[in-house]
């Protein structure tokens, strides 16, 4: 059971704007890789998904969707933390036909009450025809 005025996320909610700000519903956007039901088709689409499984919780995605060369055994999420939003600052690559690509973002959260910001240039790879993530580029 929830609180009374307890913000819905669009796991629990699938009509609500997806969480990688595409404007799109969840359940039309990134829903169906978080269940399995489709894959993305770029690196960006992954970056967008692996977003929206911070926002929603879904730490089995997360690990689903991580290179089996760098994916840790078991992945906790800080329940505190509320991502809110997410800004593509670029991407190389990692296009339909490509094997490997990188997209540099911006991720917005809340932790006890206050605004964070994460900045990360992360590493895509295909593994076994699908994208996964493999790394952060060292600045």
């Amino acid at each position: 059971m929830t609180k009374r005025g307890a913000r819905r996320s669009a796991a629990e909610d699938p009509n609500l704007p997806c969480p990688c700000g595409s404007g799109l519903p969840y359940a039309q956007c990134c829903g169906p890789l978080h269940r399995g039901e489709s894959t993305a088709a770029t690196a960006e689409a992954l970056m967008r998904s692996r977003f929206s499984a911070f926002a929603v919780g879904d730490a089995d995605y997360l690990l689903r969707s991580w290179h089996s060369s760098t994916r840790p055994a078991r992945l906790r999420l800080d329940p505190g933390q509320r991502w809110t939003g997410l800004e593509i600052l670029g991407t190389d690559r990692g296009g339909l036909f490509d094997t490997a690509g990188t997209v540099r973002f911006r991720a917005h959260y809340r932790e006890a009450g206050r605004p964070g910001v994460q900045e990360e240039h992360s590493r895509f790879v295909r593994e076994d025809g699908r994208w996964v993530y493999l790394d952060a580029v060292p600045e």
